[in-house]
């Protein structure tokens, strides 16, 4: 991976010159859950500003990287990190907390997140994601390897919004490990976090399971969420 995030690098300070201020990579490659089979390499491109000929310039870099499976990077200047702060708080802190400068200055050294709408998008993010997963499941429900995939592909997305549920229930540092950010909503929630467990224990080992133990674990895991997002929501009566 080193290789292709060297040419990356390379490729975007060609196409941008003088404009590029940063290139940061962030999320599970740079906190220590990346699974090569699942995870994304996610990029944060820093311009002075962005028209459509920046944007043009880059395309041929940016569709290499895309074409070996790596999703876009997200563009933004610096001026648009400030004031997205406030509407992004999740995706900022997360990014505050994990992250890799690869070129240039660090855009997200010293900076201050507003947490005041956090609550909001943290419910919508985790209402959202299970309803999506009631959805799925349906069509999933006759398939045991589907149902353990379900979970298993979910669960990556639950632990950042549950690293979230943390912050808001006074761990000012949350961990940035899944394991031990489920260990750790057991400990604050005094919540049974042994469905989480078993998911991350099935994603780590890539085994599926016999219909009826995927069927049990599964109404554990949504029953689980569930509670996560009854007790977020309780929170907005006391916030």
């Amino acid at each position: 991976m080193a290789d292709e995030l060297m040419k990356l690098v390379e490729g975007l300070k060609e196409a941008h010159g003088s404009r590029l201020l940063s290139i940061v990579l962030y999320g599970s490659t740079v906190t220590g859950d990346f699974d090569p089979e699942r995870s994304n390499y996610n990029v944060l491109v820093v311009l002075e500003t962005i028209t459509p000929a920046d944007l043009q310039a880059a395309r041929p870099v940016i569709e290499d990287w895309q074409a070996r499976g790596h999703p876009l990077p997200l563009y933004f200047t610096r001026e648009e990190i400030a004031d997205a702060v406030d509407v992004f708080p999740m995706e900022f802190l997360d990014m505050s907390a994990a992250h890799r400068v690869l070129y240039g200055e660090d855009p997200l050294v010293g900076l201050d997140v507003p947490t005041r709408h956090l609550r909001h998008q943290l419910e919508y993010e985790l209402r959202g994601k299970l309803i999506r997963l009631r959805e799925l499941y349906i069509p999933a429900s006759q398939s045991a390897e589907r149902v353990t995939a379900l979970m298993t592909d979910s669960i990556a997305s639950f632990t950042v919004l549950f690293r979230h549920a943390l912050r808001l229930f006074g761990l000012s540092e949350p961990p940035v490990k899944r394991r031990e950010v489920v260990e750790r909503l057991g400990d604050v929630l005094a919540l049974d976090v042994a469905p989480f467990r078993a998911v991350l224990d099935l994603r780590e080992a890539k085994r599926s399971l016999p219909l009826d133990e995927a069927e049990r674990l599964f109404a554990a895991y949504l029953s689980a969420i569930q509670t996560v997002v009854e007790r977020v929501d309780h929170l907005e009566e006391k916030l």
